[in-house]
């Protein structure tokens, strides 16, 4: 894990000036990780303090997340717990599954905030996931940013298609028209009305036919 700081946070951490380090620096003793754009010096501490870092990351939790949309997919669920929980004890990893019943639409389900409260703190040092919507539908790029300027390591087992692609999306959509049908139907239009009626009837079919 990588943790970029300046001149300054560098010379105090390794209790010394930054003129130092400067002088460091131009005798090749020890040369700044990188520059940011307006020429400023920064500092890996994860390099200049090792030790101290392999015991923050020794704590620092692998934490396997699952999820599924709905009651009818426990089974689902169960299946991508057990993958997860096989492929970390295969790295031999200590690791820690939470699960999901939700939308991936859904950004408040209980599993998911636990997982960024604990990322943001610092507690995660490694995620592990089946698929990518398994995180969010739309969305888990902002999840991967945040997990990277955390030094948090994700890991995606399938990259591929996930298998209950088509049941999940047609269940989000069927989220999406019941969110916004109450304001179409406002707009008192025929036309929006049957809308709503035929991508409502046409998400049902769709989620209903893809049930295991």
């Amino acid at each position: 894990m990588r943790k970029m700081v300046s001149t300054g946070e560098a010379a105090k951490a390794l209790g010394v000036t930054p003129l130092t380090l400067r002088r460091w620096e131009a005798s090749g003793k020890l040369l700044p990780d990188e520059r940011t754009a307006g020429g400023r010096r920064r500092y890996d501490l994860a390099r200049l303090l090792p030790d101290l870092f392999r015991k923050q990351d020794a704590v620092r939790r692998t934490v396997a997340y699952a999820r599924v949309s709905s009651h009818d997919q426990k089974s689902d669920l169960e299946r991508q717990a057990q993958l997860l929980e096989l492929y970390c004890a295969r790295q031999g990893w200590s690791y820690e599954v939470v699960t999901d019943l939700g939308s991936g639409m859904n950004y408040r389900k209980k599993g998911l905030r636990r997982l960024l409260d604990d990322i943001v703190a610092g507690g995660v040092g490694r995620l592990v996931i089946t698929h990518k919507d398994r995180l969010l539908r739309f969305g888990a790029e902002l999840v991967f940013a945040i997990c990277e300027a955390k030094g948090v390591e994700v890991v995606i087992l399938n990259q591929g298609e996930d298998t209950s692609f088509e049941e999940d999306l047609a269940r989000d959509v069927l989220e999406i028209v019941t969110v916004f049908s109450a304001r179409l139907y406002g707009a008192r239009s025929r036309k929006s009305a049957k809308m709503v009626a035929d991508l409502k009837k046409a998400a049902e079919a769709a989620a209903g036919g893809g049930d295991r």
